[in-house]
């Protein structure tokens, strides 16, 4: 019997023109995006440092712990929002759609956003401060908390939507093409306690040995309980009959020499010549 593996090795996502050095789309996405992570962490380490700066010159005392909690919170929360929103920049855009009716609904989009955005660092801020044996109140500055979070989140929204397509576009166009998955089917051959799986294309040729076949490969022989006629159809029109008793890989031949009678000898790359059936010849033609 037969059976079949995967040869090669996966592909990335399509691109259009080049690669990125060979890297898939997966691995040029999360590249991308691990730089974006990066960038997130700068922008809050100068956050941190802003807000402290501000309280101590307002003559109130905080500390970096409380300041890295606030900032890394929220940093934490985009990250998450970041999967719903890449799926909405994906499918929300031009051309899908004109660039007027795509901004029109990012706009409304950017409310929900924040909204989850706001719950989710509201969430690990009450379990951190709890852990630190203290509460958490959600408070602004001045005004409602969610208005104030509201408005910085719009323009972080807008921003986010603009990288997210950067992104998009960047792996779209220069991730490396998949390559083709072909199938390589093998045949399986008992040897005692050993199965063999033998690849079709490395086996040389095949000879009828009674109710057994005689499979030659990689300069060994094989028996294998089988007909020579169900061998041949189950290897198919890579294996071509010469002789009653005898198939060859077609791949393996190197040439064919015709004698006066008809009969033929069929010289393959290995060295061994085998002995063909005029009635066979033109299973070997040109």
């Amino acid at each position: 019997m037969t059976d079949e593996e995967a040869r090669g090795t996966n592909g990335g996502g399509a691109g259009t023109s080049g690669s990125a050095g060979g890297l898939s789309a997966r691995a040029l996405t999360a590249m991308l995006l691990g730089a974006m992570f990066l960038f997130g962490l700068v922008r809050i380490a100068a956050n941190v440092y802003s807000y402290i700066a501000d309280r101590e010159g307002a003559g109130l005392a905080t500390s970096q712990t409380i300041a890295w909690m606030l900032e890394g919170s929220s940093l934490v929360a985009w990250a998450i929002m970041l999967i719903p929103c890449w799926f909405t920049v994906q499918y929300i855009r031009p051309p899908r759609m004109s660039l007027l009716a795509a901004v029109a609904i990012h706009a409304l989009l950017a409310i929900p956003v924040s909204l989850g955005h706001v719950a989710l660092m509201v969430a690990f801020r009450a379990v951190l401060w709890w852990a630190m044996g203290m509460d958490y109140h959600f408070t602004a500055p001045q005004g409602s908390p969610l208005v104030y979070e509201l408005r910085k989140d719009l323009s972080a929204y807008v921003e986010l939507v603009f990288i997210l397509f950067l992104v998009q576009w960047l792996v779209a166009r220069y991730s490396a093409p998949p390559v083709a998955r072909t199938e390589r089917r093998t045949l399986a051959v008992g040897d005692g306690s050993v199965t063999h799986h033998l690849p079709l294309d490395e086996i040389e040729h095949v000879t009828a040995a009674g109710n057994y076949v005689e499979i030659a490969w990689r300069g060994e022989r094989l028996l294998h309980r089988a007909t020579l006629s169900a061998l041949e159809a189950e290897l198919g029109p890579a294996f071509a009959r010469i002789h009653r008793s005898r198939l060859v890989n077609r791949t393996s031949v190197r040439r064919v020499v015709t004698h006066k009678s008809g009969d033929f000898d069929v010289e393959l790359e290995s060295g061994e010549t085998l002995r063909g059936s005029r009635r066979y010849r033109e299973n070997v033609a040109g």
